[in-house]
């Protein structure tokens, strides 16, 4: 995927940590469909892929583009 294809880029150790999935929630819910957000963090986001899971079921695509150790990237489509 190239970087152009992105609708959004977050990054997301720049949210405070309390607001973090939230904020992730609330951006991707205001993504169209088949539009992609790229998820860069510093630390594994698979809790996240689960809770993903779970709030979106068949909503969404995910894709690990770069898996550590300092830097983690996913692409999120929205379905």
């Amino acid at each position: 995927m190239s970087e152009a294809q992105f609708t959004v880029k977050v990054n997301a150790p720049d949210i405070e940590p309390r607001f973090r999935h939230p904020r992730i929630f609330e951006i991707f819910d205001g993504l169209n469909v088949g539009e992609f957000m790229e998820l860069k963090n510093d630390h594994d986001p698979t809790p996240l892929f689960y809770q993903f899971m779970i709030e979106r079921d068949g909503l969404f695509e995910w894709e690990f583009l770069e898996k550590g150790p300092l830097v983690w990237r996913a692409s999120i489509l929205k379905k």
